[in-house]
């Protein structure tokens, strides 16, 4: 590994760069990875920040759990009966299922995927 110098006034200072970063949010669930990392398994994220993985980690983890939740809504929504006939007839009744449906799969894709 050749290191390049710049010289300024009469100092030598290294030419160093960053590595390119992953294109993508992080968003709401790599934060919470992040966070997770960080407090529970510090030298996971020690090594991941050395190595310039952490960020690449992150958007994957995000991407992931966000496909994740809306596989399991739409499933969960499809075996308790939630379909577009009710939303046609109970507007609430539909969003209450939904949400309903929506939170559990957020819930198990918390436990599956962001804190494990």
């Amino acid at each position: 590994m050749d290191i390049t110098y710049t010289k300024r006034g009469d100092y030598y200072y290294p030419d160093l760069t960053l590595p390119p970063q992953p294109n993508g949010d992080i968003g709401r669930f790599g934060r919470m990875r992040k966070k997770f990392l960080k407090e529970h398994q510090p030298d996971t994220f020690a090594l991941m920040l050395m190595e310039n993985t952490l960020t690449q980690h992150l958007v994957a983890i995000e991407r992931e759990a966000n496909e994740q939740i809306d596989l399991i809504t739409s499933q969960l929504a499809q075996s308790e009966g939630v379909t577009e006939d009710l939303k046609a007839r109970d507007q609430l009744g539909w969003i209450q299922a939904m949400n309903s449906c929506r939170a559990r799969a957020e819930e198990q894709v918390m436990r599956e995927i962001v804190l494990a």
